[in-house]
C-alpha cells in the first residue's frame, strides 16, 4: 500500500529550501494550510516566490511569513487585506504579480494538467495584456520592474470573433494545501469555500504537501465525494479537527448586530 503521511508538518517541509516556489491554497482566511505556513516559519525557509489567491492578513496565513520578510514574490488576485503587504510592495521589498482570479485560477489548473498555456478574454485592452503594469517598486516611487507585453490574437468562438490573450501556465516546486478529510493514499474532500483554490494549488505543485482535519484508511471515503485524488499528493499530515481557524472579516445581520449590541457594519 501506498502509505503518503508523514509525522509532522516540520517533517514534511523540512525539504522546501531557500528560493523555493510554493503554490498555496486559501481564499481569504478560509482553506489556509496554518500549520504548514507555520511549520515553514519555524525553519526559517525564505526568498520565497508563492503563488497564492491572496497572501493572508497581517497576522495569519501567508502573513506570518510575509511578516518575516520570507516572501521574494507574490503571485496573487487580491491582496486588499494586508497592510504589511502594501508597506513592502511600494518601497520595493516584495515583488507583485497581480493576476485576475479566474486567470490564476486557470494558470493553476493548467500546469497541472499539463497545459503549457491558454487563451482567455480576461485582461484584453487592459495593461494585464499591453504591459506596465508595476511588479516592483523602486521604493522612491519609480517602477523597477514592469509586467510584459502580452501575445493577443484573434479567435471565432461560437461565430463571434473578439481578441484572447495569451496566458502561461504556472508549475511550482511545492504545494501547500488544507483540506477536511483525506486518506493515507493522498485523496482529499474540501469543505466548501476552501474548496475554491486548494485543489488547484495542490495541482500545480511538483510536490504537494497536504494537511488534514482527519485522516482515515484507503477505502473510507466515497470515491464520489473524493475532490481532489491521491495522485496529485505527494505527503500527508493529520492537523486535527480542533485546529485554529480566523475569520478574515466578520459580517452579521442587522437585527444580529442589534440583538448583540455589535456596531451596524461590524
Amino acid at each position: 500500500m501506498i502509505d503518503k503521511t508523514y509525522a509532522s508538518a516540520t517533517e514534511a517541509v523540512a525539504d522546501i529550501p531557500e528560493g523555493a516556489s510554493l503554490a498555496v491554497g486559501g481564499f481569504g482566511l478560509s482553506g489556509n494550510p496554518i500549520a504548514l505556513i507555520q511549520a515553514l516559519l519555524a525553519q526559517g525557509t525564505g526568498d520565497l516566490s508563492i503563488v497564492s489567491n491572496n497572501c493572508g492578513v497581517d497576522d495569519w496565513g501567508l502573513g506570518v511569513l510575509l511578516n518575516a520578510k520570507r516572501i521574494r514574490k507574490m503571485t496573487s488576485s487580491y491582496v486588499g487585506e494586508n497592510k504589511e503587504f502594501e508597506r513592502q510592495f511600494l518601497s520595493g521589498e516584495l515583488e507583485l504579480e497581480l493576476t485576475p482570479q479566474g486567470t490564476l485560477a486557470e494558470k493553476l489548473r493548467a500546469g497541472g494538467s499539463g497545459i503549457a498555456a491558454f487563451f482567455t478574454q480576461t485582461g484584453v485592452g487592459t495593461q494585464v495584456a499591453e504591459g506596465g503594469l508595476p511588479r516592483r517598486y523602486d521604493g522612491q516611487g519609480g517602477v523597477a520592474v514592469a509586467s510584459p507585453v502580452k501575445d493577443v490574437r484573434e479567435f471565432v468562438m461560437g461565430g463571434i470573433a473578439g481578441d484572447y490573450v495569451l496566458e502561461e501556465a504556472i508549475v511550482t516546486d511545492f504545494s501547500l494545501v488544507h483540506a477536511l478529510k483525506g486518506d493515507r493514499h493522498g485523496n482529499l474532500i474540501f469543505n466548501k469555500a476552501a474548496r475554491n483554490f486548494n485543489p488547484l494549488a495542490a495541482m500545480a505543485g511538483r510536490v504537494c504537501i497536504a494537511e488534514v482535519e482527519e485522516l482515515v484508511e484507503p477505502g473510507e471515503l466515497d470515491p464520489d465525494q473524493i475532490h481532489l485524488p491521491g495522485i496529485y499528493v505527494h505527503r500527508i499530515i493529520e492537523v486535527g479537527h480542533d485546529i485554529e481557524k480566523r475569520i478574515e472579516r466578520r459580517t452579521v445581520s442587522v437585527a444580529e448586530a442589534l440583538s448583540r449590541d455589535i456596531p451596524e457594519g461590524a
